[in-house]
């Protein structure tokens, strides 16, 4: 089964979310490890990164976690952050998957939502011939120095989600992986309770059959389908851009007071105005095309709180006169503020 992937055509398109990454500057702000220089050259802010709509490319992710693996220096560090999902950290995908009718129907759910986690391998799932249904994950051949972090981040956090919606007894039939055994093969075991093969023409986490079909007792269709349909707006709300879009609209989401023009924000993105013009088009885009939409998307975020006035939104979104505000409001939506705040959009 191979539905909607988490790692896309082109490597360079902004089009996940930054789950891994947050988890990698929480564990070096623990051990007190600065983190800046791993974002150096990538167009991306670390304040940014806990942000919920910032998106990122593959590149991008992986020359960070390349950064902050030689940075953190700990071997097992991949099962160490995996082991701490549960499952609130996946968000709506988690939820969607606990109010699924059954273990089979979740799996499918993660499947074809598996994007919205920000994984960074690709999972499908494979009928064996032994009673059991595997667990593929792949990678692009350009991460394939990652893999041995990807697949203990993956597979440990699956396992912890897994255990969360069936109980703490879930234990695999057996963990196969693609690379050679590391020095601390024992921790996989430890983890993971089952076999664990190393040097295997595949990374895969095999199970038996019978778990898809346990039922959840707490199964309710309306919650279900509610959730649901939460995944796929989440999913629609985002579609892929490049890096330069996403480190733009990034950095103006932080400065829309401002009213920020675009040699302001080449600056920012250590640019000439002519390359960010250039970059831009590339990706299909502007920049005011870029501001317009983010200006839209926080105003109307702002109008949903009734104590501001439309003179007050206008001036967080960088208009000195309410009246401009008003007119490019309509420019944009095809509304007034007002009637948008009266329809509650």
């Amino acid at each position: 089964m191979r539905l909607n992937t988490a790692i896309g055509d082109d490597l360079s398109s902004a089009d996940r979310p930054t789950n891994i990454l947050c988890g990698l500057m929480q564990f070096a702000a623990e051990r007190g490890t600065d983190c800046n220089a791993w974002f150096a050259g990538t167009r991306l802010q670390p304040e940014e990164i806990s942000n919920p709509d910032t998106r990122i490319s593959y590149r991008q992710a992986s020359t960070v976690i390349r950064r902050a693996l030689a940075a953190l220096a700990v071997e097992d560090l991949g099962l160490v952050l995996g082991g701490r999902q549960n499952l609130g950290n996946f968000g709506l995908l988690g939820l969607a998957m606990k109010t699924a009718p059954d273990f089979g129907e979740a799996v499918r759910v993660g499947l074809a939502y598996q994007r919205n986690s920000g994984a960074l391998m690709d999972i499908t799932l494979a009928e064996q011939g032994d009673g059991c249904v595997a667990a593929v994950a792949s990678a692009p051949e350009e991460a394939r120095d990652l893999q041995p972090f990807l697949c203990e981040e993956l597979f440990s956090s699956v396992l912890q989600l897994v255990r969360e919606l069936v109980g703490p007894g879930f234990c695999p039939q057996r963990l196969e992986l693609g690379y050679k055994a590391p020095h601390h093969a024992q921790r996989y075991r430890d983890v993971f309770g089952c076999e664990v093969r190393f040097d295997q023409p595949r990374h895969a986490l095999v199970i038996d059959r019978r778990w898809l079909e346990l039922p959840f007792t707490s199964y309710n269709p309306v919650t279900s389908n509610q959730v649901m349909t939460l995944c796929r707006m989440q999913m629609d709300a985002r579609p892929a851009c490049g890096e330069t879009t996403a480190a733009l609209e990034s950095h103006l989401r932080t400065r829309l007071r401002e009213n920020p023009q675009m040699a302001e924000m080449a600056a920012a993105l250590h640019l000439s105005e002519r390359t960010l013009r250039r970059q831009l088009a590339e990706e299909g885009t502007s920049f005011s095309a870029i501001h317009d939409r983010v200006r839209t998307k926080r105003a109307m975020e702002l109008l949903r709180d009734p104590s501001l006035s439309i003179v007050a939104i206008g001036g967080r979104l960088g208009f000195n006169d309410a009246r401009e505000f008003r007119r490019a409001f309509k420019r944009w939506t095809g509304r007034a503020p007002s009637q948008a705040r009266r329809s509650g959009d």
